[in-house]
């Protein structure tokens, strides 16, 4: 049995595991990567448009940190219009921004990049923590 667990074969597959731990952290640090330019881009191209612009200057929602207010905007572009227009309606609108101003001064394609930029940023960050946590319970070790 000590034999079997030694053998050529079994060093060939933990070879195969730790290498698709290794594509796979590999794959979630390209799309964090492509996640952190389009913060960027995002942000100077329609956030920056809507920052300078009075009518829409005060309704980018709360935030927390410098540049949170990105992220508030890009969440308006990816989420179904019914539950932007119930955040708007609920008591805590402050925190979010409001979905009917930033449709009305945003061109298809700042709602596109947004939508894009929050997904990639999202699943980025999930998958990156599941991988992790994936890692921490043994998945990919002998």
């Amino acid at each position: 049995m000590v034999y079997a667990l030694s053998s050529p074969t079994h060093q060939n597959l933990n070879r195969c595991i730790v290498s698709l731990f290794s594509q796979l952290l590999g794959f979630v640090a390209v799309f964090m990567l492509f996640a952190c330019i389009l913060y960027v881009v995002f942000g100077q191209l329609t956030v920056r448009k809507l920052r300078n612009n009075p009518k829409t200057k005060e309704s980018l929602g709360l935030e927390f940190v410098s540049g949170w207010d990105i992220i508030n905007v890009a969440q308006v572009f990816s989420l179904p219009r019914a539950w932007t227009t119930k955040i708007e309606k609920s008591k805590f609108s402050f925190i979010y921004a409001n979905a009917t101003l930033l449709y009305e001064n945003t061109t298809k394609f700042d709602q596109v990049l947004g939508f894009v930029f929050y997904w990639l940023l999202t699943l980025s960050g999930l998958f990156g923590a599941l991988l992790v946590l994936l890692n921490y319970l043994g998945v990919f070790s002998e």
